[in-house]
């Protein structure tokens, strides 16, 4: 009886190879655009044990692949990748990668000054460098949530009704040292669409400049136009809740003051160069006295792009009244 049953197998199915082979027609290979780049050697990843390591994709990408594939990604994707086994540490550990990304973060200071910087405050390790030195994140947005009781209008047999205002100041800042600023009661998932330099008059994004010390104090001035111009100078510090994290903006004053409309039509650098030097309550416009304000200072809050539309930030006031940031 069991000869006379036959089974047709399809010769295409036959070879395992080509089965494997299958699985991957419509998968995608983004290693495909490293084909025609030449790529340096790097030395072999020599594990401390002298087991040979198991793992397929170890045995399928080479170490120079590896590498060119880092070699593409932001420091903070790289941190994450070094997480994955021991041989993506050591070489997420590569001086060369670390280098790139200070050399394009500090570009402002200059390639020399960072090369003596390196060697002498941080014992010639880039890694260090971008942990330990002060720097201003630009892959997302500086979030300030502020809070306050407002008082309303008595009618009818309602008295003295109160009201939860809430409203947002962002800041999103460029390392050419220019910056964006709004101040808006709308969720961070909205305002974040608007924070580029193409932004029209009716989404009140406002351009300023901004200078970061390395103690991490950062200052920022920006002019509000009007029928009175209007100067608001802002003194902050950077900080952050892990080591290299820079997350966090303290608000440690901000001053609104006049200035002369003749002198800004004849003043051609930037605006901190222009207040460089003028006292807190100093004021160029009689009309428009110094300010020195003491609501709104809750701490900013960095929020990367990606998770703009998920923030705790994004709840309303009935479910977060107030927001305490680590």
């Amino acid at each position: 009886m069991a000869s006379d049953i036959s089974v047709d197998i399809r010769p295409d199915f036959n070879s395992f190879d080509h089965f494997l082979s299958m699985r991957y027609i419509a998968t995608d290979r983004p290693w495909l655009k490293l084909y025609g780049i030449r790529v340096q050697p790097v030395p072999p990843f020599r594990s401390l044990s002298c087991k040979p390591d198991p793992a397929l994709i170890h045995h399928c990408l080479p170490d120079e692949l590896l590498l060119e594939i880092f070699t593409r990604m932001n420091p903070y994707t790289l941190g994450r990748a070094a997480c994955v086994c021991r041989k993506w540490k050591y070489t997420a550990r590569n001086p060369t990668l670390w280098r790139a990304a200070c050399l394009k973060t500090w570009q402002r200071t200059g390639m020399e000054a960072n090369y003596m910087m390196v060697r002498s405050l941080y014992d010639s390790s880039w890694r260090r460098m971008w942990l330990q030195r002060p720097r201003i994140r630009i892959d997302g947005l500086y979030v300030s949530r502020n809070t306050y009781i407002h008082t309303g209008v008595t009618e009818w047999q309602f008295k003295k009704t109160v009201n939860v205002v809430c409203y947002y100041r962002y800041l999103r800042l460029f390392p050419s040292g220019k910056f964006l600023y709004k101040i808006s009661p709308d969720k961070v998932k909205d305002a974040v669409k608007c924070m580029h330099f193409r932004a029209s008059k009716a989404d009140c994004v406002f351009k300023g400049d901004y200078i970061l010390s390395e103690d991490g104090q950062v200052e920022m001035a920006l002019l509000y136009p009007g029928h009175r111009y209007t100067l608001v100078r802002m003194r902050l510090r950077l900080r952050g809740t892990t080591v290299g994290a820079n997350n966090r903006l303290d608000v440690l004053k901000i001053l609104t003051t006049g200035v002369n409309a003749t002198e800004l039509k004849n003043w051609t650098g930037s605006i901190l160069e222009l207040v460089e030097g003028w006292e807190e309550d100093e004021t160029h416009d009689p009309d428009v006295p110094a300010v020195s304000h003491s609501r709104g200072l809750s701490p900013f809050v960095f929020v990367p792009f990606e998770e703009a539309d998920t923030s705790v930030l994004n709840l309303p006031v009935e479910k977060m009244d107030y927001y305490v940031p680590g």
